[in-house]
């Protein structure tokens, strides 16, 4: 398709104008588009080309696409499909949409209710903008009976976020590659529009290369420069966490407006919100965890200022709105100066002025080890996946095909999505399946990865350290040809933030990030699909088989107990007695535990009794650490140390895997041996059930059923650590 006929380009651009001024609210109708806006919607309208936009946050791209969408629509092209990552941007965007007498609709995992109505207003001509989360696009009923239709109807594909969908980027979602298939099936002459603020020069031609714009003539790449003349950027280098939580409790109302502290765990983030509002700071928590509800409440009250800040992880990225955002504080690293850019970028974008502060933590490169440990498996782990889903019969369900396959569940699904893109499996009802067609593990291309995850990390490492601008180190890892010191950041100009604080921030912090002890659930139901690996549990475990909740000295991610703990059991960490330290907190842990809620001292049930002894797992890499704690734990509660949960001599070692794997692998592993079979008879009560750390839970599960099976009327879990 040629350019709009009968409309010259001052006509156009006229009309661009006054959608314009209805999108941003201004009556008198002065507001115009800036040349490099136009130049991205001349392309799309006039031209019907496909354009790749890399503009800094605020840039204005969402003003690109609805004045795009409403001049095509006003010409009579089919509605515009957005693909957007999350749900916080969708909400953004049909209000915005609504400014410009632009109807919008949803489809995603939050309305399901609505999708009926919402493909019958899209079949009857009523909607303006669809936008659809990416993951809508593998759902097989989307995929298969709406997605066709829809693309055949579409008249300008929007694809916001764009890096997501490269392995270059910080964010790569397989889920995004679905976009090619819906790009092949466009009508010839539909207009696409890419957009992202965070693609280095790699990032982007692979995207343009994903998109099909790569290499050809007519394809509109559009690159501005990455500076933020708005943002202040600036390090602040404080010695332990402690320090860092009470420098945010002084120094959290002298940062302009309400803002963002982002952490790296949603631990991180919980012990953040709970200190800051003992402090007498507004703050909500907003992670992977909280759920939807509770999220859209935390964004509207920042949106209204009615809080200070959000202590939020990466959940809170892409596509949250808010222009006079005056902060964003970094409690902890992230692990590329892509990323750091992306998440920066919501602060200052319709004010002059916002701090942006980063305040690196010791756990900054433990937790980078731990997400990197999440990438593509091996390719002994893909094959067995294929092999398995090839000699099945039909669809195989995650959980089913989870116990047959040494990869946790996410790391699973991910797998699959990947290998759905390469055209190895398809998704269908039911579950996945494999295609058959020939599959080649590019063992290259994710060594490559690896080592650009490295390169980022270290290019992290020199961003806290440099004495150069900050803002230009980052636009020159981003690639940005335009970079030059900024004249704002601490290095440019004189810091604005000094490192003080006061004595009583400083130890309240010590006492909240001091104070020990975590819940343990205890496992109440077998994983689905033992039965096809040879294990005769499914269901509900028994009540007289199950764990009483336990407690932990701390979680492994957060930025108090976890700091101490994570050198202490650290796989190459020397096997050693428990330091005087740690145990002190144990102990401090038991007589919390007693006299708390359910607590032995109150009079529990007989499963939570006062218990009358210690029983420890055995260990193979930390034997002297456990019968350490469980002797000193007997020792100072006057217990008997009534002996070990052994492993057969024979035992596998249990994997770091899924739930099924590890009860595989834990099947007749763990024993109880006559002795202790003895001890538990005579003592008649509950026992301390005494571990280094848990993880999925399954093994206190295992030996607990073991233990009270053996006698034990109840089984108390006591560990220093919790992972996650």
């Amino acid at each position: 398709m040629g350019r709009m006929e009968h409309t010259s380009n001052a006509d156009l651009r006229a009309q661009a104008d006054a959608v314009l001024a209805r999108l941003v609210g201004d009556a008198t109708g002065g507001a115009r588009l800036r040349e490099d806006q136009w130049r991205a919607i001349e392309a799309l309208v006039a031209d019907r080309r496909r354009a790749l936009v890399v503009q800094r946050t605020g840039w204005g791209k969402s003003a690109v696409y609805f004045v795009a969408t409403s001049l095509l629509r006003a010409a009579g092209s089919g509605p515009t499909v957005i693909v957007s990552p999350l749900l916080a941007l969708m909400r953004n965007q049909v209000d915005a949409a609504a400014r410009a007498g632009i109807h919008a609709r949803t489809i995603n995992s939050a309305n399901t209710e609505e999708w009926e109505a919402v493909q019958a207003e899209i079949a009857a001509g009523e909607v303006d903008v669809l936008l659809v989360s990416p993951e809508r696009l593998n759902n097989p009923d989307f995929r298969d009976q709406v997605l066709p239709a829809l693309s055949a109807a579409t008249g300008l594909l929007v694809v916001d976020e764009a890096h997501c969908i490269s392995d270059w980027g910080h964010d790569f979602r397989p889920d995004y590659r679905r976009l090619r298939t819906m790009l092949g099936d466009l009508p010839a002459g539909v207009p696409v529009l890419a957009t992202t603020a965070t693609a280095n020069a790699r990032v982007t031609a692979d995207v343009a290369e994903q998109l099909g714009t790569g290499g050809t003539s007519d394809a509109l790449v559009l690159r501005g420069p990455l500076d933020r003349e708005s943002l202040s950027l600036g390090v602040l280098r404080l010695p332990d966490a402690a320090h860092r939580l009470a420098w945010l409790a002084d120094h959290l109302d002298d940062l302009p407006g309400s803002g963002i502290i982002y952490t790296l765990t949603v631990a991180a983030a919980e012990e953040v919100t709970a200190f800051l509002r003992q402090r007498g700071h507004a703050v909500a928590s907003y992670t992977g965890k909280t759920e939807n509800a509770d999220r859209q409440q935390a964004e509207d009250d920042l949106l209204a200022n009615r809080v200070k800040a959000l202590v939020a992880t990466s959940a809170l990225g892409m596509g949250f709105d808010k222009p006079d955002l005056g902060f964003v504080v970094h409690l902890g690293s992230p692990s590329s100066p892509i990323a750091y850019y992306q998440q920066v970028g919501r602060a200052g974008r319709g004010v002059d002025h916002a701090e942006v502060l980063l305040l690196p933590g010791k756990e900054d490169e433990a937790i980078w080890e731990y997400f990197a440990s999440l990438a593509f498996p091996s390719e002994d782990l893909v094959r067995r996946t294929l092999d398995v889903l090839a000699r099945a019969d039909g669809p195989v369900s995650l959980p089913a095909l989870e116990p047959l396959v040494e990869l946790r569940r996410s790391r699973l699904e991910t797998m699959l999505k990947v290998l759905d893109v390469d055209g190895a499996v398809r998704r269908v009802k039911g579950g996945w399946i494999a295609t058959g067609q020939p599959w080649s593990y590019d063992a290259e291309r994710y060594a490559w990865v690896a080592r650009q995850r490295a390169a980022e990390q270290q290019a992290m490492r020199e961003y806290a350290t440099t004495t150069e601008c900050r803002m230009e180190f980052l636009q020159r890892h981003l690639d940005d040809e335009g970079a030059k010191p900024c004249g704002r950041c601490d290095n440019c100009a004189s810091p604005r933030f000094s490192t003080g604080l006061s004595t009583a921030a400083l130890d309240a912090a010590r006492s909240d990030l001091g104070r020990a002890g975590v819940e343990v659930e205890p496992r109440r139901m077998w994983p689905t699909g033992l039965p096809a690996i040879g294990i005769g549990l499914k269901g509900r475990i028994p009540a007289g088989e199950q764990a009483s909740p336990g407690r932990a000295l701390g979680r492994l991610s957060d930025i108090g107990w976890g700091n101490r703990l994570r050198p202490l059991l650290a796989p190459q960490a020397p096997d050693a007695a428990v330091p005087d330290d740690v145990a002190r907190a144990v102990v401090d842990v038991l007589a919390d535990w007693a006299r708390g809620p359910g607590g032995w001292a109150s009079g529990a049930s007989d499963a939570q009794a006062r218990p009358v002894g210690v029983v420890t797992v055995a260990s193979r890499s930390r034997p002297r650490l456990i019968h350490s704690l469980g002797a000193k734990i007997a020792e100072i509660g006057r217990l008997p140390l009534l002996g070990s949960v052994e492993y057969a001599a024979d035992a596998p070692r249990s994997p770091r895997s899924n739930s099924a794997q590890r009860l595989k692998a834990l099947d007749g592993a763990l024993t109880v041996p006559p002795a202790l079979v003895s001890a538990l008879t005579e003592a008649q009560g509950p026992v301390l059930l005494v571990d280094d750390f848990t993880e999925t839970g399954w093994t206190l599960a295992v030996a607990a059923r073991l233990l009270r099976r053996s006698g034990a009327r109840g089984v108390l879990p006591l560990v220093l650590a919790v992972q996650g």
